[in-house]
């Protein structure tokens, strides 16, 4: 205290001189408002901050705070419930899921899961609930049946509360079909959806399609043709049911349409024609820096070595050789591709005879 207060000589005294030092010391310190003179005077004081200590109650209050935000971040996280959207009544929201195909190397997953069938889920798994995961699998379907043990589970992906779409990557040409549910860490399964069966094509039969609803107008009939739209046997309500909520149009062939607008006395002029042409696409590798010729044309050679062309294909038999030169023509090699065409034109048929 003596050093604090700058007491000189201290380090000499002894306590009663320590003491009687340090009164003085205090005495002679006048306070401030009596070292100002008197009248009127500026104020200079500072506001000075008061710290409160926080209460146990308070803390307790502040835990309980963030637990419960903690408990509502993973229940949004684990919550898959969609919510109707477009304006449509919640009425039509149900459990449903569509698999569409959009190109050789991905499946468009889509999905609409009502509330009803989250609270179900977590009544029957019981404890298991607060560890279960909401997860898409992915089926391989080994053969034509469905719904029986030829199913096989060859890919888990794991996906959260907030979204009612996912692009799924596909490695190798297959048929499949996606299920949505939970599992849990014992490896038990709650399924909430699933889809219709689909056959992705293999990579040299159709390109990459967009990945948007509204790049889907134009490709619209490809893409539900891949994804089972006009096969009897892979069709479901759901896919033509999202594919018409979305495009506002109706999908299907006209034979399925026409039942709901047939009108016995509508007249129609038979001017109805149809015409078809066709072309192929002729494509393959070599090596990198080589001269390709089809017929006589030269073909342009990627980086890589591949090449690709249209061909028109006439009504008829031809004979197309393809030949490739090394760079400095020394090696050559030939491949010699013969196609036909024969088109031939039916009978039109009128309204009679598409119902027969």
């Amino acid at each position: 205290m003596a050093k604090q207060h700058g007491v000189a000589g201290w380090h000499s005294m002894r306590k009663d001189q320590l003491i009687t030092a340090l009164i003085r010391k205090a005495r002679s310190r006048r306070p401030v408002a009596d070292a100002i003179p008197s009248g009127p005077r500026k104020t200079t004081e500072r506001p000075v901050a008061v710290v409160v200590a926080p209460t146990k109650a308070t803390q307790d209050a502040v835990v309980a705070q963030r637990i419960q935000e903690a408990r509502d971040r993973l229940a949004r996280v684990k919550n898959l419930a969609t919510l109707p959207e477009n304006g449509r009544p919640t009425r039509h929201v149900r459990d449903r899921m569509v698999v569409m195909v959009r190109g050789p190397h991905w499946i468009h997953a889509f999905w609409e899961v009502t509330a009803r069938s989250i609270a179900r889920a977590q009544a029957a798994l019981g404890q298991e609930w607060h560890a279960a995961q909401p997860v898409l699998r992915l089926l391989e379907l080994e053969n034509g049946l469905t719904g029986s043990p030829s199913e096989r589970v060859i890919r888990t992906i794991n996906v959260h509360g907030g979204v009612k779409n996912w692009f799924i990557d596909i490695r190798e040409p297959m048929r499949c079909r996606v299920e949505l549910g939970y599992a849990t860490p014992s490896g038990r399964f709650h399924a909430l959806a699933r889809s219709n069966a689909v056959s992705t094509p293999a990579g040299s039969q159709c390109d990459t399609l967009d990945t948007h609803w509204g790049d889907i107008a134009g490709d619209c009939e490809k893409i539900y043709a891949m994804s089972g739209g006009f096969s009897p046997e892979n069709n479901t309500t759901e896919l033509q049911e999202l594919f018409e909520e979305r495009l506002r149009r109706p999908m299907g062939p006209p034979a399925a349409r026409r039942m709901a607008d047939n009108d016995p006395d509508d007249q129609r002029s038979s001017d109805f024609q149809l015409e078809v042409d066709a072309e192929m696409i002729v494509y393959g590798v070599t090596q990198p820096g080589s001269y390709v010729t089809l017929q006589g044309e030269p073909v342009k050679v990627q980086p890589d070595g591949t090449f690709r062309v249209r061909v028109d294909l006439p009504n008829k038999r031809q004979v197309l050789p393809i030949v490739a030169s090394t760079a400095d023509g020394i090696e050559r090699q030939t491949v010699v591709l013969a196609v036909e065409r024969n088109t031939k034109s039916m009978e039109p048929l009128g309204r009679d005879g598409l119902d027969g």
